[in-house]
């Protein structure tokens, strides 16, 4: 009989998937940190009473913490807000868009994506945002119309994407490169926590731009808070450029650059918030400093920083790619829920619960449970009601 080892460093991958501490985690479980610890760096197994407490604290299943997941070859994970997104926040999310990728990974035996399709530029190219940005409009023949779903244009690109509630108000959006089995991959995760089309238009396209311009690997850790500001400003200033291409937004802008409502009329064509329009056209020069500065007063007395005219009329496009490649998959009886979940346990090194998965993928909660079909059960009473009927008579 094959005997399993407990692999320590998934429990500590799964308790910090779940924003605990080591502290925590032993408070829950009434051990010491030194155990935890000693957990982790398998100088001791659980007992069996302890691992059914961390499967029911961590919430994922036992055969997850005896498991060593397929090879994933991870980047840093840029985060959109990344100046105000804790440490402890963003560990939270690293192995979050990993799994999601290695779901990919497994659908993709199945179904055919697109290609992950981004143009490659030197370091040279990308020290001029502006022309990066008009170049992969030129790339993906955008020409200089709006972008009027930009998850639903990245997801015709390869990019997995995926929408999830992060419960956590400092996080917007984050992005990270993998290689699974030498295939590059770029997944995205946005937060649903604000309900704005026109900001996770920007969102998205914040994370392209680090995609587009930054080094996938280089470690967000060892970087000053200037280095910081000065990536977060790079994507921003790309995801401005990328979804108001200079001339032809400047063309609509200059008719009234000064009325704030007729912002409001350029947000419908345009598809981005009043805010990053007016920044926008401040830095092409469509208004000057001073009238940069009333506006910015005016939005803030209108309360238009965390809520615009529009912002809850227009519907949240959610990703798609990914819900209807289970869904196809499921439908037409290819693959069972019961067998999808194996098959990532099996091939790719990785139980989840199956509401785990559901919620990575968009899918509604049960969607991947199997029902099991009971047979013959009728035939089966009605002999039994016969037969006690001929002993009667």
């Amino acid at each position: 009989m094959i005997q399993r080892q407990f692999n320590g460093s998934r429990l500590r991958e799964g308790r910090i998937y779940r924003g605990l501490t080591i502290t925590d985690l032993a408070d829950e479980l009434g051990v010491s940190k030194q155990m935890i610890s000693k957990y982790e760096n398998d100088k001791a197994v659980p007992t069996l009473d302890s691992l059914l407490l961390i499967t029911n604290i961590l919430k994922f299943p036992k055969e997850y913490f005896y498991e060593t997941s397929v090879e994933v070859k991870t980047g840093s994970t840029y985060f959109r807000s990344l100046l105000t997104t804790g440490k402890k926040e963003r560990e939270m999310q690293y192995d979050r868009v990993k799994y999601l990728t290695i779901i990919r990974a497994l659908l993709e035996e199945y179904v055919d994506f697109p290609e992950l399709d981004v143009p490659e530029f030197s370091d040279q190219d990308i020290e001029n945002v502006e022309e990066v940005a008009e170049k992969v409009r030129v790339a993906w023949s955008l020409g200089d119309k709006p972008v009027k779903d930009i998850i639903y244009l990245l997801e015709t690109k390869g990019f997995v994407i995926s929408s999830l509630m992060l419960g956590k108000k400092t996080i917007d959006a984050f992005g990270s490169q993998h290689v699974i089995e030498g295939k590059q991959y770029y997944s995205i995760v946005l937060g649903n926590d604000k309900k704005s089309f026109y900001r996770r238009q920007f969102d998205v396209a914040h994370e392209l731009g680090h995609k587009v311009l930054h080094d996938p690997y280089l470690n967000i850790d060892d970087l000053s808070k200037e280095e910081f500001k000065l990536i977060e400003q790079e994507a921003n200033d790309f995801a401005a450029a990328f979804l108001l291409p200079r001339e032809s937004f400047l063309r609509d802008v200059s008719i009234h650059p000064n009325d704030l409502m007729y912002y409001k009329l350029l947000k419908k064509k345009w598809g981005v918030s009043i805010g990053a329009m007016v920044m926008r056209a401040y830095k092409l020069g469509a208004i000057n400093e001073g009238t940069y500065q009333y506006m910015q007063r005016s939005i803030s007395h209108k309360g238009w920083r965390t809520k615009e005219p529009l912002d809850d009329v227009k519907d949240l496009r959610d990703p798609v790619s990914m819900k209807q490649a289970i869904e196809l998959l499921i439908e037409n009886d290819y693959i069972s829920g019961d067998t999808f979940m194996q098959k990532l346990s099996q091939h790719y090194g990785l139980s989840l619960l199956r509401e785990e998965v559901e919620e990575l993928l968009g899918l509604e909660e049960g969607y991947l449970k199997t029902e099991v079909a009971y047979t013959g059960n009728i035939v089966s009473i009605k002999d039994k009601l016969e037969s006690r009927a001929m002993d009667i008579t």
